[in-house]
């Protein structure tokens, strides 16, 4: 069973890191018999990323790594977990040194949620609900703020190939196709990934609400491998999903937990954020785990963890923890 992070009234578990004087547990392969873990020692590093004055965070929905594979995006619920009744940007990015140095987005969005930057610098974001005109879609804006286009209808939520309901994450093929997860909540029933051409015309869509292969129950975060194979955090199945760019279904691993977010690094390095437990880093190519930051109890015995990941050119992890309304950052020790 998954807790979202949304709705736990636990200290922020990376708070508890520090208190409990530990960043960092490695696990050894949980599932597939090898020689043994490759060690990835991290630490924690508390207030990396810099916001105005006067301004605080809210739920960092979604964080990605620019091109440039240092600065990072991330997707902000303005303060708090909506941006609804806010006209603060949502769209922040930030350089290597934690400076924020773009922002855009202000008064656009209602549910900040999914977030990618495609090969070119195109930073495209979803609307994970809708109200008052607003919400349920998908936008694509250039590198320096200038909406390009929209895909879906405003506040409208269906499961046509116009629309929208509750999309969760979207993420750009090598060719330039678009591929959007909809269905955010546990109680929707239009489980599906939906396709498009680098235009935003409609190609297809597959998936339903259900347990089997190929069906879904919140796809929280989508994510291409170096193959071009497209993966799928199947978050209340507690499971990855593993299909072609035709939604033909490859594989299912329940090695990475219940997994809310998905980053996988150009030589195929996959970074889970594993909603029930912590990050898990594993392999993209054959599903092997390697490393597990793990995301201590606190006295409550509610677990607080990350529900988005992304890794810089360097290995250091960016997370964002919604409950707690805070961006982590972990980097390498050499």
């Amino acid at each position: 069973m998954t807790c979202p992070a949304d709705r736990i009234n636990s200290i922020c578990w990376i708070t508890a890191l520090f208190v409990l004087g530990a960043c960092l547990w490695i696990t050894p392969r949980e599932t597939f018999a090898q020689a043994g873990p490759v060690l990835h020692p991290y630490e924690g590093v508390d207030d990396w990323a810099q916001l105005p004055d006067g301004r605080t965070w809210g739920a960092p929905a979604g964080v990605e790594i620019d091109p440039d594979r240092s600065s990072l995006w991330v997707f902000e619920r303005c303060g708090a977990n909506s941006c609804a009744d806010s006209d603060l940007p949502s769209i922040l990015k930030f350089d290597a040194a934690g400076n924020m140095v773009q922002s855009f987005g202000a008064g656009m969005f209602i549910f900040p949620h999914g977030l990618h930057v495609d090969h070119e610098g195109s930073v495209y974001v979803t609307d994970a609900r809708g109200d008052d005109g607003r919400g349920h879609q998908v936008f694509k804006f250039s590198p320096d703020g200038e909406l390009l286009f929209t895909l879906g209808q405003p506040g409208v939520a269906g499961e046509g190939p116009d629309t929208f309901n509750r999309p969760s994450d979207v993420a750009v093929a090598p060719n330039g196709d678009i591929f959007v997860a909809d269905g955010h909540s546990p109680l929707d029933t239009n489980m599906r990934i939906v396709k498009f051409s680098s235009e935003g015309t409609f190609i297809k869509a597959w998936g339903k609400k259900g347990t089997g292969p190929g069906e879904l129950n919140d796809p929280h975060s989508i994510a291409f491998d170096s193959a071009g194979r497209l993966f799928v955090a199947d978050r209340e199945n507690q499971r990855i999903q593993i299909f072609d760019q035709d939604g033909g279904f490859i594989d299912a691993w329940t090695q990475f937990g219940s997994p809310s977010g998905i980053f996988i690094t150009p030589d195929d390095t996959l970074y889970v954020a594993d909603l029930a437990a912590g990050i898990r880093i594993g392999s993209a190519q054959d599903g092997s785990l390697s490393a597990f930051i793990k995301a201590p109890i606190p006295e409550s015995g509610s677990v607080r963890v990350a529900e988005s990941v992304a890794v810089d050119g360097q290995g250091n992890i960016y997370a964002g923890e919604n409950a707690g309304r805070k961006l982590m950052k972990f980097v390498t020790v050499r």
